[in-house]
């Protein structure tokens, strides 16, 4: 099986140096409004990894040639899920036992496995979440392709990612409570990290979420009140971690908003509704993602599929593109017989090696002669010359429409 991503995510462009008096003023009005709840859902604001306005920044001198590698891992592990043969390497162990007094080992934490997961890569963007009574607010990646909501907690038993802004400390909230081996919400943790989970000897119970890149973060599966603006959900599960390790720049854990139970939205839905948008932002500007209902009459839709090979990430049917207003010339079934994978993480957009070479060759038609370049890591349809006197041509992508499907 071939993997086709369609990415509605902007590829990461790095933001022109501001004085910090004109950048304070300019995310200050950005985020004005935000987050806020009325009848049209929940309005929370999303920045851009590489934004001077983002509470968790990517560094500014990050190489492009690792972004784009980071962009492959994550890619990549998403084609392993919808392979059909499972052929990931062995899990590899890791603890969470801290020692006690006398150099010895506290056992009321468990040793667990972990299996690759999703790569989290350099391409999410961040949002705010508040958690606790009362609570503190932090700064969060989101991700479509991830299902379980975690963050890193105090003590950090294990090891904690530099962050911005203080850990969450469980103690300081008089709504956390950790949640039993026995409850159902345990066992869906399988479906939710692609790992099973583990029971402490004191009965409480361990999530693993690992990912392609060797990021994760284990720690314990728990409940709290989660809150946006001055809107607040008690009995949010989600995990506190106390081993985190990897790639996740300098934000406190990871929102999951895949289609699964123990999701942000699964969760948030009884009380806003079974719909979410987002736009996405550039490193100059803020965009929002919204949970809750909306306005059918303002938009134009196009269905969700589905696709037995993973039924938590988001599918849509890709029908066609075009170069410079011209169709490709691949046929209908190249694009209907392969999933369409949506994900919020991806930088680069992924097609079938047929089908991008069509797009390869007339995307160098339509550059008028223009010099060619070397490849650059994993993009290979270069050219010489400076964008503004290049003539670019419009690449286009047309999904399914909602009359077509019933």
């Amino acid at each position: 099986m071939e993997l086709l991503p369609l990415l509605l995510a902007c590829s990461l462009l790095f933001a022109v140096a501001a004085p910090a008096r004109d950048i304070t003023s300019v995310c200050a009005s950005q985020i004005r409004d935000f987050p806020h709840r009325n009848s049209s859902g929940l309005h929370l604001i999303l920045h851009h990894p590489q934004s001077p306005c983002s509470p968790a920044p990517l560094p500014s001198d990050l190489p492009f040639s690792t972004v784009l590698t980071l962009d492959d891992a994550r890619a990549a592990h998403l084609a392993s899920r919808l392979a059909t043969t499972n052929n990931a390497p062995p899990r590899r162990p890791t603890s969470l036992r801290k020692k006690a007094a006398g150099g010895r080992f506290d056992d009321s934490l468990a040793t667990v496995p972990l299996s690759p997961g999703a790569s989290i890569g350099v391409g999410n963007y961040i949002t705010q979440l508040g958690l606790g009574t009362p609570a503190t607010s932090y700064a969060m990646v989101v991700d479509t392709g991830s299902s379980l909501t975690w963050l890193q907690c105090s003590p950090c038993v294990v090891s904690c990612h530099r962050q911005a802004g203080p850990l969450y400390d469980p103690r300081a909230s008089s709504t956390y409570a950790t949640v039993p081996c026995s409850a159902s919400q345990c066992d869906e943790l399988q479906a939710a990290t692609l790992n099973p989970s583990a029971c402490s000897v004191s009965n409480v119970c361990i999530y693993q979420a690992s990912y392609g890149d060797s990021s994760f973060s284990v720690g314990y599966l728990s409940t709290d009140t989660v809150s946006f603006g001055s809107s607040r959900f008690p009995g949010f599960y989600y995990g506190c971690g106390q081993d985190n390790e990897g790639l996740f720049g300098r934000s406190a854990g990871l929102i999951g908003l895949a289609r699964n139970k123990l999701s942000l939205l699964s969760q948030l839905a009884p009380s806003l509704g079974d719909s979410f948008s987002y736009c996405l932002p550039t490193s100059a500007s803020t965009g929002y993602l919204t949970i809750g209902s909306y306005n059918p009459g303002q938009y134009s839709y196009t269905p969700m599929a589905s696709s037995s090979l993973d039924d938590s990430l988001y599918f849509v049917t890709l029908s066609g593109m075009s170069v410079a207003g011209s169709p490709l010339a691949v046929s209908p079934s190249e694009y209907s017989s392969l999933p369409t994978i949506i994900d919020s993480g991806t930088v680069i957009t992924r097609l079938p090696a047929s089908m991008y070479s069509v797009l390869s060759k007339a995307v160098a038609a339509a550059m008028g002669g223009a010099a060619r370049a070397p490849a650059f890591s994993i993009l290979d349809t270069c050219f010489v010359g400076q964008v503004s006197k290049l003539r670019v041509p419009t690449v286009g992508g047309a999904c399914q429409p909602w009359a077509a499907r019933r």
